[in-house]
């Protein structure tokens, strides 16, 4: 049931003829000086987590941000930042609508005691769910199909009675950048270079994060891409979304020079979808000049489409952006 949730819900996100590139350059980033932060009770590996309620912004609307500091968080050192979307599912199974989570902060703090990863960390912005495909799903791919073939995606949601809302990731990711990296930067002691910020996600959030740091090369020096759902929509569908995103990458790939790239997918579930795409994104990314040392895409024989499955291989993607 679960599974058929997840198909119905990822097959609608979009609307005709949207320029949100040209309405951001008119966006003046919201007020951030009042933002108030509360203390969540709970045991977070002996981190704090730290909440914002109505976070504002003028790209998007308002949404809540968990904020997670590790044990060590010290105003004299200065800690490297790991922007994830869907923030409601990654620290705290209470508040999660499958009561499973990422387990975040337990990985995390495993690897900074252990001395493998920097110290680090991790911003991140709940989803709101109606509007999280729009969100998520990258904007230019979108914008580059024919009007035809974005009238037939239409189409196909009135058809099945559901809704659909203009693709808004452009906005998004102007969020991230424009107003949520500027607050973290000025009220934490972060690094706020481009070697030291990282984006990760999952299934859409595995797209949007793809997005950001090809959209965005000299904010992000890394991208963690989970379960990453190539078919942007539903997966019986032609490849026709698939192909437009990886067009997109052919000719927006950050530098393999100073960025590095990790993308998985298991074989069960919504995942069963992923392996066939693997090879396309091997050789776009290694024609750009990636090997080994700056871009993995690794295969989870009986991994499934869910936050157990990405809890128990996140020390992976971690190790691979945030290795001292």
């Amino acid at each position: 049931m679960k599974n058929i949730v997840i198909i119905i819900a990822l097959l609608f996100f979009v609307s005709c003829k949207n320029d949100s590139h040209s309405a951001k350059k008119n966006i003046k980033p919201a007020d951030t000086s009042n933002v108030v932060t509360d203390t969540i009770e709970g045991d977070f590996s002996g981190g704090t987590l730290l909440r914002i309620d109505d976070f504002p912004s003028n790209f998007i609307p308002p949404r809540k941000v968990d904020i997670w500091l590790p044990s060590n968080y010290s105003k004299d050192k200065k800690y490297a930042v790991l922007y994830m979307h869907d923030g409601q599912m990654l620290f705290d199974a209470r508040i999660t609508w499958n009561k499973q989570e990422w387990m975040v902060d337990e990985v995390a703090t495993r690897l900074m005691n252990d001395s493998i990863v920097k110290d680090f960390i991790v911003v991140a912005p709940f989803n709101i769910n109606e509007l999280r495909h729009s969100e998520y799903f990258p904007q230019k791919p979108f914008e580059a199909l024919t009007d035809r073939q974005k009238d037939s995606l239409v189409q196909v949601a009135k058809d099945n009675n559901m809704r659909f809302d203009s693709v808004t990731s452009d906005n998004y990711l102007g969020f991230l950048v424009e107003e949520l990296k500027p607050y973290v930067d000025k009220n934490y002691s972060v690094l706020t270079d481009r070697e030291n910020t990282y984006v990760a996600g999952s299934s859409m959030g595995g797209l949007i994060s793809m997005y950001a740091i090809s959209e965005y090369p000299k904010v992000f020096g890394g991208a963690a891409c989970l379960s990453t759902h190539w078919p942007g929509g539903n997966p019986n569908d032609s490849d026709l979304l698939a192909n437009s995103f990886f067009e997109y990458m052919e000719d927006n790939a950050p530098s393999p020079k100073n960025h590095r790239l990790y993308f998985d997918y298991g074989t069960e579930a919504l995942d069963k979808f992923y392996p066939k795409y693997a090879s396309t994104v091997d050789r776009i990314y290694k024609d750009k000049g990636y090997d080994a040392t700056n871009f993995k895409n690794l295969k989870f024989e009986g991994a499934d489409h869910s936050e157990l499955a990405w809890q128990k291989r996140l020390h992976i993607p971690f190790e691979f952006l945030l290795k001292k």
